[in-house]
């Protein structure tokens, strides 16, 4: 039998939930609400049903899970309010603005009982789960570096999203899922500095715009970039390997690989750069380097539905889990440290 949701926040992403769940095979929508009246009728007119109010969805005793799309400074209000309510929570990103306020949620969530995520979503992007397959099979060697950007031109979004007081700024925006994205490409790595510069180029109270270096004790370094004013984008994602090197330009095309079969050759033949000679740069041949693209992965992101609901019945383990969320939280805390002190932080 199919669970029932209900959401709280009917914006942009609050209608791809609702668009998500009436495609479903495992959850069905109750309803939605909205404290703006605009987004209320849009619902309606679109045949969903809308409570008059947040408290007469939580006391609607059909709705087992609760979907929590407001801004972010609402969610842990939200969150604490649904649990004690009896419901699962699925709390959008960034599920809290910081560690202790998580915390205090995840008390909340051992005492009722009741199942509480943070919705990854990010996870499904089949860039991301290109590098993770090129990571997980180890035929490119250990892993040296690992580069996660994306790039947009259109400044930063100028609703709440550009507004301190409801937790904007794009390291809470676009941030908590890349940062979340290497938490996954690299999970048995201990993290020893964090260093993080923000910029400010198109709005002063948040950041627009973030450059994130992550520093492990192995050696791995991992570089997190996130600008949106950017008019020529650079990759998606470049993993760097002892054996090899994969390049994505951005989430629509395949990843462009190389692989050192030998690291000798015979003789390396100098090239000519604009003011010289190099041997050090001289480009590979195919004797040594093998080249090809990998297949585009198969994804599925409604897959974080149904293990949701397979871990309210106790059949599955949650995908993201307390600690994951904890873990990327405490890098973006100590990020703003990094910023605010213009040094790397340890992380410990």
């Amino acid at each position: 039998m199919k669970k029932n949701v209900a959401i709280i926040g009917y914006g942009g992403q609050g209608a791809w939930h609702a668009n998500q769940i009436i495609k479903s095979d495992v959850v069905a929508l109750s309803g939605v609400y909205d404290i703006k009246p605009e987004r209320i009728e849009l619902a309606r007119s679109r045949g969903i049903f809308t409570y008059p109010s947040a408290e007469e969805l939580l006391s609607d005793k059909n709705v087992d899970i609760v979907v929590i799309t407001t801004p972010n400074d609402s969610h842990k209000e939200l969150s604490i309010k649904a649990l004690n309510a009896g419901k699962n929570v699925i709390c959008e990103k960034p599920v809290m603005l910081n560690t202790s306020d998580l915390a205090e949620v995840i008390k909340v969530s051992n005492q009722t009982g009741k199942l509480f995520t943070a919705h990854q979503n990010r996870r499904y992007d089949v860039d991301f789960l290109a590098i993770k397959q090129l990571i997980q099979e180890g035929k490119l060697g250990d892993v040296v570096s690992v580069e996660s950007r994306v790039h947009g031109s259109r400044g930063i979004p100028s609703d709440w999203r550009g507004k301190k007081e409801y937790g904007g700024g794009m390291l809470y925006d676009w941030g908590v899922h890349l940062i979340d994205q290497i938490t996954q490409l690299l999970p048995n790595e201990e993290l020893k500095k964090v260093f993080c510069t923000a910029q400010h180029t198109t709005n002063f109270e948040v950041d627009d715009g973030f450059k994130l270096t992550l520093i492990y004790k192995s050696g791995i370094t991992a570089f997190v970039e996130v600008g949106t004013l950017n008019y020529i984008a650079m990759p998606r994602f470049y993993l760097q390997c002892k054996r090899g090197s994969a390049k994505i330009n951005d989430w629509k095309q395949n990843a462009e690989v190389a692989y050192c079969k030998y690291w000798n050759e015979k003789e390396v033949l100098p090239v000519q750069t604009a003011a010289g000679i190099t041997k050090t740069m001289a480009p590979r041949d195919e004797i040594t380097l093998d080249t090809y693209n990998l297949d585009i992965p198969v994804s599925d992101v409604h897959d974080f539905y149904r293990n949701f609901v397979l871990a309210i019945d106790g059949k599955e383990k949650q995908y993201v889990t307390h600690e994951q969320s904890m873990f990327v939280l405490k890098i973006i805390e100590k990020a703003f440290e990094s910023i605010e002190k213009c040094q790397a932080v340890d992380f410990d």
